[in-house]
């Protein structure tokens, strides 16, 4: 009878001292997201769809432009434009041809959240740009101060075509652009630039009144603003774990 009360009083504080264990245990009320998540990284390259569409549209202008860049971090990329554009333009008294080539090269940050499986960008960067072109006057008209034969205040003037090479110009821009993936690794996407010209476009001979990459100069002004709308694709060369950024543990009592 006394080994079995023994037993009993044995068996009673093994339960005891189990309960009591699993109580002194702490709930994690911030468990850890365990999932793991690869972003791809690699090489996005397309095309500017708003040059193609003025070539299309308008007989006075030919351009295009190949938009790319490159992923270095979570947020962070490396990104360039290069491209081509030929335009006349008709002013009150003289007509004008610009034709050049132009390169841009930059980075861009990305500061939209993503979601879990997302790749959409709205990103601020900058861009360093540069341009070698030429100008070409086709014909202009100057006033005519001896009328008396000819009532016409304006004549035609001579030497035309003439054309003025071997211009180049450089710029920074600000940039604020978004892309959109419409399917995977296929974007959609655009940006609108604010310009800064380093140099004079009024010092030579003829001034450069519209610059291949920055758009049409104003008078006694070195801002210019651009945009374009891209299609491009991304070449996934290899992933890596997105970070995950860690919640503070609120201390106890709080």
């Amino acid at each position: 009878m006394l080994r079995y009360i023994i037993s009993v009083c044995f068996l009673g504080c093994l339960f005891w001292s189990s309960a009591q264990e699993k109580k002194s245990k702490t709930i994690d009320l911030n468990p850890k997201d365990t999932t793991v998540y690869k972003q791809p990284y690699g090489l996005r390259a397309g095309i500017d769809l708003s040059r193609l569409i003025s070539s299309f549209l308008d007989d006075d202008y030919t351009g295009f432009e190949i938009v790319a860049d490159y992923r270095l971090s979570q947020k962070l990329y490396i990104a360039a434009e290069i491209g081509n554009e030929k335009k006349t333009i008709q002013e009150d008294l003289y007509n004008f041809t610009t034709s050049g080539s132009y390169i841009k090269a930059g980075v861009d940050y990305n500061t939209y959240g993503n979601w879990y499986g997302e790749q959409n960008m709205i990103t601020l960067g900058g861009r360093y740009a540069v341009s070698s072109h030429s100008q070409t006057v086709n014909d202009f008209q100057l006033f005519d101060s001896n009328r008396y034969w000819n009532p016409d205040d304006f004549v035609a003037g001579s030497d035309v075509p003439r054309e003025f090479d071997g211009r180049a110009k450089s710029w920074i821009e600000g940039v604020v652009g978004v892309k959109m993936e419409l399917f995977k690794n296929l974007y959609l996407g655009g940006s609108i630039r604010l310009a800064y010209l380093f140099s004079d476009p009024q010092e030579a001979e003829f001034w450069d009144l519209f610059i291949p990459g920055f758009n049409k100069v104003t008078d006694n002004s070195r801002f210019g603003v651009g945009y374009n709308y891209s299609i491009s694709y991304l070449i996934p060369l290899y992933k890596k774990t997105k970070k995950v950024e860690e919640k503070p543990v609120p201390e106890e009592g709080q």
